[in-house]
């Protein structure tokens, strides 16, 4: 049976106007085009010096774009966004009547529907003003992601910090590399090519109490990262990529964590 979950923490902005493809796609890291009706795009805003300011998923509904956010976030992406509008013949808002879904193991459930296209297991973005029935909480969906080893926002990624190949958005399917510029690009493409990158977010599996979000973590007597979000034993780690080789253990309060690298995770360790 297929598992369809509200997500309550999330909200829904709303672009209209001949120019929306034109005006979002010179501010996101993915290709606003790919949007078409069935397909979600999994795109971020950046800082004009690379760093993660906000990630949604873009579905397509007729003559609007439709902007799968953290619903804390709309607002600030409203005002964000619309900085850049100039003569640009595009609106924006927040729609307070729309509801998340996400579905996963099986068909989406009647509403705007886009396929995730991070991982084939992570289903289905479902959008909707009526009433869907659910199978399944937020809380199994969090447990679901953390085992794919997806990121969720802020509670994953940190404002003006975070490095978008850190958080898995090139094999996820969260950058385009071929559509033009962006905000942000510069950094991105030079951290992709010249293989920058020193720490990434990956899976661990916590043996002990859950550590807070932000807490350290240490391998031995020194600091290799930081814990974001977890549920349970499984959570998600920022962790410089030499603590991931070696068989020391690494600790974060009273709790031992385990790496889980997923398959799809692409690492340079050596």
């Amino acid at each position: 049976m297929t598992k369809i979950a509200e997500l309550p923490q999330r909200g829904v902005i709303v672009v209209e106007g001949e120019d929306r493809v034109a005006f979002l796609q010179g501010l996101v890291s993915n290709d606003v085009a790919a949007a078409v009706p069935g397909a979600a795009v999994w795109a971020a805003v950046l800082t004009p010096q690379g760093k993660w300011l906000a990630d949604f998923f873009i579905l397509a509904d007729g003559g609007r774009l439709l902007l799968d956010a953290e619903r804390a976030q709309c607002p600030m992406l409203v005002q964000r966004l619309s900085r850049f509008r100039l003569r640009s013949k595009v609106t924006l808002r927040f729609d307070e009547a729309f509801r998340v879904f996400v579905a996963w193991d099986g068909a989406p459930p009647a509403g705007i529907a886009g396929r995730d296209a991070r991982l084939p297991e992570a289903g289905w973005r479902v959008l909707s003003t009526d009433v869907v029935a659910t199978t399944a909480t937020a809380a199994d969906w969090d447990a679901h992601r953390l085992a794919l080893g997806l990121p969720d926002g802020s509670r994953d990624m940190e404002t003006e910090k975070t490095v978008l190949l850190e958080a898995g958005f090139d094999e996820l399917n969260g950058v385009s590399w071929s559509k033009g510029c962006y905000m942000g690009q510069e950094l991105t493409a030079r951290t992709r090519y010249r293989g920058l990158l020193k720490r990434r977010l990956v899976p661990v599996e916590i043996l002990g109490p859950a550590p807070e979000p932000g807490a350290p973590i240490t391998r031995g007597a020194i600091e290799v990262g930081t814990m974001r979000s977890s549920l349970g034993a499984a959570g998600l780690a920022v962790l410089r990529l030499d603590a991931l080789v070696g068989d020391e253990a690494l600790a974060s309060g009273e709790a031992r964590l385990v790496p889980r690298v997923p398959g799809w995770m692409r690492l340079k360790t050596a």
